[in-house]
């Protein structure tokens, strides 16, 4: 397969650390953090506006709510709702308040409508106290899995019975039979990322059960059977690459982030990009709560 070369869709010096890609279709937009600066940013597909909002404090995703106009995010803090017009955010509460050097770091949204978000210690090096979580519609939340050094990329198989979750320094990229009411069992490892591959990270399911996985360190996107085997690669000109998810009215663009932290010589580094892998993905399901 013949993929387009990247485009670079947003720049401006670059995200320190670009994350929490989401594509919302009601707003025709894609939304991301940077995490380390502390900002929303947003790019409107239809008229190409990029948008910021200025958080109070490190913000590693955003999700949509059923039937609203606003947004539950993950903060340092924890979980919270988020109003854009006018901007206003609302603690839910936090997961860890006895783990404080932890910050909640990529989420997604099952099909059920539960949140399923991970955390991680944010010092350096970082220690094995991350943890996955559930926020249920109600606003309860309840820890799943424990013993992570850095949560990443929550995504599900398109019948929803399986939730893939990684450890990105462990290299590895587990699944999990998820059941109806919620609970996780059998984990197991689906992927584990050669030391050339880099590190998994952020990732996101297509339309016929594959995953698309960002390489930090490795500057590409993959994409794996549900076997586990890489099919194919897409390389990017930022080596830090942090996350995908597939938009547009036909969910048929691939938009990925990508990190400058720490990095002096990559002139892209922090870029969001697009490319047009030939597949498509899977519609967001919203937070039910």
């Amino acid at each position: 397969m013949t993929v387009p070369a990247p485009e670079v869709i947003a720049h401006a010096g670059g995200d320190h650390l670009g994350e929490g890609l989401m594509w919302c279709e009601r707003r025709n937009a894609v939304f991301w953090v940077d995490v380390l600066a502390r900002v929303l940013r947003c790019y409107y597909l239809g008229s190409g506006q990029l948008r910021r909002w200025a958080m109070p404090e490190p913000i590693g995703w955003i999700v949509e709510r059923a039937g609203r106009d606003d947004f539950v995010i993950g903060l340092k803090s924890g979980f919270a709702t988020l109003t854009l017009e006018p901007l206003a955010i609302t603690s839910i509460g936090s997961p860890e308040p006895d783990r404080p050097h932890n910050r909640l770091n990529d989420a997604k949204v099952d099909g059920a409508g539960r949140i399923w978000a991970g955390s991680k210690d944010e010092r350096e090096p970082e220690q094995p106290i991350g943890a996955l979580y559930r926020l249920d519609p109600g606003f309860a939340w309840s820890r799943h899995d424990d013993h992570y050094r850095c949560t990443n990329g929550p995504t599900f198989s398109p019948d929803g019975k399986t939730l893939y979750h990684t450890d990105s320094f462990a290299r590895t990229v587990f699944a999990f039979d998820l059941s109806n009411d919620g609970q996780l069992q059998n984990k197991r490892s689906f992927v584990r990322f050669h030391e050339s591959w880099g590190y998994p990270d952020g990732m996101t399911t297509d339309a016929a059960g594959f995953l698309w996985v960002a390489h930090w360190g490795g500057g590409r996107v993959s994409r794996f059977a549900p076997n586990g085997t890489m099919v194919e690669s897409i390389a990017l000109p930022a080596s830090q690459i942090t996350n995908c998810a597939f938009a547009g009215v036909e969910l048929d663009r691939l938009f990925i982030t990508s990190a400058a932290v720490g990095i002096s010589n990559e002139p892209l580094a922090g870029s969001l990009f697009e490319v047009r892998p030939g597949v498509r993905g899977l519609a967001p399901t919203p937070f039910g709560g």
